[in-house]
């Protein structure tokens, strides 16, 4: 153990697998889909998506609270609240000064914008609402959690699309390990399906269009796989040095012990073919924790179900850590929900290791033959070991983290 690890001693997680750790977990571990047809969709070239089920913010955060924030944000605060309480912190006994806020976020208030573009061409500029602004700008998810949590620490929103997620995890790591903060709350959110950004996905050829079984549409590492389902939701991890979280007697789920980020500077949209900077990422995240591939028990992949990344990265996984690596994409159950997916998936990764279970990667009929991995259809039973929890993004954006057991 490094004295540079840093704790996770609580989780959150609002996602199409369910609200809440519990549920998300169990659904994610069973292997069931939650790809659906999408009446917002409905004239839309794409009309599936992963949206979270029966996510009332009205009764969750109050009407007056709950109309002033865009979805993006009321996942995110729904998520810190289960995340603190499972951390055992109260925010009115801490030492705000000290506790940090970075959230990753690919978007914005997507919803909000298109609404209020909608009200100023068919109404008139009078009736746009003054909340426009802060209702969609990004860096307000960090901005309300802070003022929720009382926490005057740093507080930011890390945008490398859908790397961001693992990214505001790594960051967070990085203030800690600074002592720019003694308790960082991080993580991603995004709530990004809405007509305009799908059309957009769509338009771009990047979208599974496989509407005659949306269940089935979102299927990683599958011969026939044609493209990702869009998502939305939010993990977060509350993050202490693990000095600190064992003199508070806090229960330590895991560890954080490497991470490596960086650029493909190759394309807009496109992995580099030979996968040099998802394999940059990964090394770096390796040394970071003074890791070798043989220390490596799973990886949580990226694995979005398009045939670009998934040969791509699974090429890499192959070289970096070698073939028949057990290797899961737990996107077939929750699709790609884009810049929370890091952290969702660093989260799943979390409870993969409390748990001694690899998820299952839902819809994987036949393996595409290119991939030489261990990609089990089942939940998978593992030994206590180290884990990957890898991201990418357009841009050429890419994050790896590195888990470790309590």
């Amino acid at each position: 153990m490094s004295d540079r690890d840093i704790a996770v001693t609580g989780l959150g997680m609002v996602t199409p697998a369910g609200i809440g750790v519990t549920a998300s977990w169990e659904r994610v571990r069973s292997g069931l889909p939650t790809a659906a047809a999408d009446p917002s969709l409905a004239d839309n070239l794409v009309r599936i998506s992963c949206r979270v089920k029966d996510f009332d913010p009205v009764a969750l955060l109050g009407g007056r609270v709950a109309r002033r924030l865009d979805p993006f944000v009321q996942f995110a605060i729904i998520a810190v609240r289960e995340a603190l309480a499972d951390a055992g912190l109260d925010p009115s006994a801490w030492d705000g000064t000290r506790v940090g806020v970075v959230l990753g976020c690919g978007g914005y208030g997507a919803a909000t914008l298109e609404a209020q573009q909608r009200v100023l061409m068919e109404r008139s500029a009078r009736k746009v609402s003054p909340q426009v602004l802060p209702m969609h700008l990004s860096n307000l998810a960090a901005g309300q959690v802070s003022i929720e949590l009382g926490a005057t620490g740093p507080s930011l929103v890390v945008a490398t699309a859908c790397a961001s997620g693992a990214t505001a995890i790594g960051v967070a790591r990085d203030l800690l390990n600074l002592n720019r903060c003694d308790i960082v709350v991080a993580g991603g959110t995004e709530a990004m399906v809405t007509p305009l950004v799908i059309a957009g996905f769509a338009q771009m050829g990047a979208l599974s269009a496989r509407h005659d079984d949306p269940a089935a549409a979102s299927r990683p590492f599958d011969a026939a796989r044609d493209g990702f389902v869009a998502g939305e939701g939010s993990a977060v991890l509350v993050m202490e040095r693990v000095a600190d979280a064992r003199a508070r007697g806090a229960r330590v789920r895991a560890r954080v012990v490497g991470f490596g980020m960086s650029a493909d500077a190759h394309h807009v949209t496109a992995p580099a073919p030979d996968g040099r900077g998802l394999e940059q990422s990964l090394r770096s995240a390796l040394l970071d924790a003074g890791a070798g591939p043989s220390d490596i028990g799973h990886v949580n992949a990226h694995g979005t179900s398009t045939q670009l990344n998934d040969l791509v990265e699974s090429a890499v996984i192959e070289r970096v850590l070698g073939p028949d690596t057990l290797v899961t994409s737990t996107k077939g159950v929750t699709g790609h929900m884009l810049g929370a997916a890091g952290a969702v998936e660093a989260a799943l990764t979390v409870l993969t290791i409390e748990h001694g279970i690899v998820p299952p990667t839902a819809n994987l009929t036949v393996l595409d033959e290119r991939i030489k991995l261990d990609v089990p259809t089942t939940a998978r039973p593992c030994a206590p070991a180290l884990a990957v929890s890898q991201s990418a993004a357009f841009g050429g954006q890419n994050a790896a983290l590195v888990l470790a057991p309590a």
